[in-house]
């Protein structure tokens, strides 16, 4: 391990942070939920009808997606249970390959969280206009997005006993109607409705390929009670299972919810739908309320993707600022929130969601999507690679001697996984990250030029 050249980090299990009566750690109900909660945002509600012009082989690359993310979160329970600290993917990284590393990888999770944020508030607007017309005032739009991105942000300065119990209500109400068609429509399912196996007429490995570029992005946020490990009820034991279970969960409905949209809805018609959802509400039931009960549902997923998504913003800053990789102000926690992380991530995506709307560039915004699913694969990979090291390093104190085999192919696996997400965001993508990349490297520079003046006053 590269010395760090700081004191070790205490058992957060022993000595709770920010501890008061608005703040409570997690159990595992909550961690579980985090976990689900972030990686089912608003996307499952557009998923069906992305890949339907594949093909039903999509479902394949679904599946080896889902294989992928279940070996990651197994290595993430596996770091959290040796380094049970709030910052996940940066923890490990910093343990294994030093300060640069461990910056990198809060950097690019720092960038991703704050532009999904942006992402999906714009994305809720179009299913609160379904509730509450706006119009076609971009002005209406812009506030609402905004009020969207500052609901959760208010309940995160609120502290984490508050956090908790939103991202619990808000799993639990969204679940219902996802649940409802997940399983209700295998009741309705016609297989005359799949269409072709491969509806594109390309090979089965460019298919599963292109799919596969698509759905990425629907299981970022496998790591979420990792990173908030220092919030979570014995860390050790519960980080692990929460990853697992969170994950399961999500691919559950995932799978089964695609599967049975597919089944409900004509696939000339679900190539075109705008709400595949809401298309196969209304054939399992009739009628067209179909749209108002999915737009509710997917309000609410977003509002709690936003809520477990706003907090773990902050939470990686607030551990490199503990370690002096990022500005001191991050540190700064109340009710057991790092406050002034979630102002900061909050100001910036409400400015970018500003900047969208004012300037039309949507584009450009479209873009900034794309390198989230970039920019969070880079500490998913330093993390795995961590792995990588401990393993092959033989550090008695970070490995399961009797388990080395098993943790190895586990490590490889998600590392491959993690490979594939990069390649999956696409050159654009790819390029956009890697300036965001070098512009972190700067900010590095001037704060470990700033660490080394003041140790040497």
């Amino acid at each position: 391990m590269h010395d760090t050249g700081t004191a070790p980090q205490s058992d957060p299990a022993e000595h709770p942070e920010g501890h008061s009566k608005h703040a409570r750690r997690f159990g595992l109900p909550a961690a579980t939920t985090l976990v689900m909660g972030n990686i089912i945002g608003g996307g499952i509600f557009l998923l069906p009808a992305s890949v339907a012009p594949f093909g039903t082989i999509s479902l394949l690359a679904f599946g080896l997606l889902t294989l992928g993310a279940i070996c990651l979160a197994l290595v993430f329970g596996k770091l959290a249970h040796q380094h049970p600290r709030t910052g996940g993917p940066y923890v490990y990284a910093r343990e294994a390959f030093g300060d640069f590393a461990g910056f990198l990888s809060a950097w690019s999770y720092w960038i991703t969280a704050w532009v999904s944020n942006a992402a999906l508030a714009v994305a809720a607007v179009g299913y609160l206009d379904v509730l509450v017309p706006l119009g076609d005032s971009k002005f209406a739009m812009m506030l609402a997005a905004l009020v969207v991105q500052w609901l959760p942000a208010a309940a995160n300065f609120a502290g984490t006993r508050y956090v908790g119990a939103v991202q619990v209500v808000a799993t639990v109400l969204k679940f219902a109607p996802l649940l409802l068609v997940a399983v209700g429509g295998l009741f309705t399912f016609s297989a005359d409705n799949l269409g072709p196996f491969r509806a594109d007429g390309s090979g089965a490995v460019g298919a599963v390929s292109a799919s596969a570029a698509i759905l990425l992005f629907s299981y970022l946020g496998v790591e979420s009670a990792a990173v908030s490990a220092g919030e979570v009820r014995d860390p050790r034991r519960n980080v692990g299972r929460a990853t697992v279970l969170g994950t399961l969960g999500a691919a559950f409905v995932y799978l089964l919810g695609t599967l049975s949209v597919f089944g409900n809805v004509p696939h000339d018609r679900l190539v075109d739908s705008g709400a595949p959802f809401s298309d196969a509400v209304n054939h399992m039931f009739g009628g067209t309320w179909g749209g108002t009960v999915v737009a509710c549902a997917a309000v609410i997923s977003i509002l709690g993707a936003l809520n477990g998504w706003t907090l773990l913003s902050a939470q990686t800053p607030y551990a490199a600022a503990k370690d002096g990789l990022f500005p001191s102000v991050f540190a700064t926690k109340k009710r057991g929130v790092p406050t002034v992380g979630v102002l900061v991530t909050v100001v910036l995506a409400s400015l970018l969601t500003v900047y969208n709307y004012t300037a039309g560039s949507d584009g450009v915004f479209e873009i900034l999507v794309l390198v989230t699913t970039f920019t969070a694969t880079v500490p998913y990979l330093l993390a795995t690679a961590a792995q990588l090291y401990f393993l092959i390093s033989g550090q008695s104190g970070r490995v399961d001697r009797g388990r080395l085999v098993r943790d190895g192919v586990l490590a490889a696996l998600a590392t491959g996984f993690s490979m594939w997400l990069v390649a999956g965001s696409g050159y654009a993508a790819v390029y956009q990250g890697v300036l965001f990349l070098f512009v972190g490297v700067v900010v590095y520079a001037v704060m470990s030029a700033r660490r080394k003046r003041a140790a040497a006053a």
